[in-house]
């Protein structure tokens, strides 16, 4: 159970954080890594869109209620929990770390994991597919909708639009645009381009860290800081688990629709939501920010590596006495 552990991933992003604590870029060097900031999320939007195949989309059309629901759970619910969050226990955290949760729960599902889950859990693994992939293409233009809305009712404002359109749409116009070129070499490379997305979100995490650095990050976050950022996340997810358990059960959906529900409807992305972040907020609070998505990362996957294994049984159950009266019959 390789997701029990923490994620190479993770620890590359604390890599990053820890030398930006030691290490801050910061004189001279403050352009320059903001310019390769940029032109990293640039190519890594260019590339998903070259990956990304139009017939897994097309496919996924026919389950359009499951992925709606999907949907809704990923850009409705968790919005609508954090709000009410945050107008609950407004002084729970710094404004800082508020925002990071609030943006958080604007961002899309993963895809990876998402899709890993569904398949050890024994659920609708074309409809994971569909769904987290559908989740990635609309949050482009969704989240920054919703972050923009959210920050609106707390008297901020995000980034420049353009800039958004400039970093994030167009590049990945351009990438779907060029796929049917670049798709079958995109595939046959994944790897090596999976190594260059996360190469792309360490390097914006360090530049981002740095300029939090120096505007005196670690003096005003004191330890218990973060450990009720863990709490808040903890609650977070456990309550979008509970409600996608419930609800998929109160409507009645198959076993296998419910478990493609709770696990793409449940997570967040880390890979994509560090870029948009870096976009979307000014680079003082990008550092902050990240924080709560950075901790939600390891939490999502270890509280959903053991419901997968809780759900795997189930699913095992479920078709063994589907299958006996057939048997018998025979």
């Amino acid at each position: 159970m390789r997701f029990l552990k923490i994620d190479p991933f993770l620890l590359g992003l604390l890599a990053s954080v820890l030398l930006a604590t030691l290490v801050p870029c910061h004189g001279a060097a403050v352009p320059v890594f903001h310019w390769l900031s940029v032109g990293l999320i640039a190519l890594m939007f260019f590339l998903q869109g070259a990956r990304l195949s139009r017939k897994a989309v097309l496919d996924g059309m026919v389950a359009w209620k499951l992925h709606l629901l999907i949907l809704s759970c990923t850009f409705v619910l968790f919005p609508l929990l954090g709000l009410a969050a945050h107008a609950l226990f407004p002084g729970l955290l710094q404004p800082d770390i508020w925002m990071g949760v609030l943006f958080l729960c604007c961002l899309p599902s993963t895809v990876q994991s998402s899709i890993a889950f569904t398949s050890i859990a024994g659920g609708n693994v074309p409809a994971a597919v569909c769904a987290a992939t559908a989740s990635n293409v609309f949050g482009i233009f969704i989240t920054p909708v919703l972050v923009g809305l959210v920050l609106s009712q707390h008297g901020q404002a995000t980034g420049n639009p353009l800039d958004i359109v400039y970093q994030l749409l167009l590049p990945f116009i351009l990438g779907q645009v060029l796929q049917p070129w670049l798709g079958a070499w995109a595939h046959r490379n994944k790897k090596i381009l999976s190594f260059s997305d996360r190469g792309s979100v360490l390097v914006v995490v360090y530049a981002a860290f740095s300029d939090a650095v120096m505007q005196g990050l670690w003096h005003r976050l004191p330890m218990a800081e973060l450990g009720m950022i863990a709490i808040a996340d903890s609650v977070l997810l456990f309550s979008v688990l509970g409600l996608t358990i419930f609800g998929g059960r109160l409507i009645g959906l198959p076993l296998k629709d419910e478990i493609a529900v709770v696990f793409c409807g449940s997570k967040k992305t880390l890979a994509s939501g560090v870029p948009m972040a870096n976009v979307l907020f000014p680079p003082a609070s990008v550092g902050v920010i990240v924080l709560p998505l950075m901790m939600y990362h390891q939490i999502q996957l270890f509280v959903c590596a053991v419901l997968a294994r809780r759900f795997a049984r189930l699913s095992q159950e479920h078709d063994h006495a589907s299958t006996t009266p057939a048997q018998q019959s025979g």
